[in-house]
């Protein structure tokens, strides 16, 4: 996963407006009504179905750390999933979606201006319509460069231009060397 896509997955988990499961039995049980069986529940988490099942009877208390994080990781993708559609739908269409974030942006502009890149700590609200693009890229497999750039047409938009206010020469924003991302909305 790339930074974009974990940011998404950190937002989201955020919205979760009841706790998943804990308990390792809870989380087993949790994927077993998910996914309809121990074989898909192995095949998800890299174990073998008598493992799934060890886990579901409580034989088996203390999974390996790997698994347990795969366990953890495939419940919370899957839990509240009309929690996490309806947060991005009204992003998408009313709300917009607020980047944080630390990098280096690049970028192209007129003769006589610096165009070095440097680092910038930046939060920037975007309009709704950045976030369905954002998350239509997202739900069509698109690379994180792909999502990068989405982010980055948002900050020369609305941040560098101010909506068409000034820094009209400029053009072609990048994205770099990001230390941290963060969404929310």
């Amino acid at each position: 996963m790339g930074e974009i896509e974990d940011a998404i997955e950190r937002a989201d988990r955020e919205a979760f407006t009841k706790e998943p499961p804990k308990t390792l039995k809870g989380q087993i049980g949790y994927l077993l009504r998910q996914l309809g069986s121990a074989k898909a529940v192995a095949q998800e988490i890299g174990v073998t179905a008598d493992s799934v099942n060890r886990y579901r009877r409580g034989a088996r208390k203390h999974p390996r750390p790997d698994i347990a994080a795969k366990i953890d990781n495939a419940v919370r993708q899957r839990w509240q999933p009309l929690v996490r559609k309806r947060r991005q739908r009204q992003a998408a269409t009313s709300t917009g979606i607020t980047v944080e974030t630390r990098a280096r942006f690049g970028y192209t502009a007129p003769v006589g201006t610096t165009d070095d890149g440097r680092f910038r700590r930046l939060t920037v609200h975007l309009p709704p319509h950045y976030a369905q693009r954002l998350f239509h890229a997202r739900n069509t497999g698109a690379s994180d460069q792909e999502m990068r750039g989405i982010i980055a047409e948002g900050f020369k938009e609305i941040y560098f231009q101010d909506g068409g206010g000034r820094a009209t020469g400029l053009t072609d924003v990048t994205l770099n060397d990001i230390d941290y991302l963060d969404l929310d909305y």
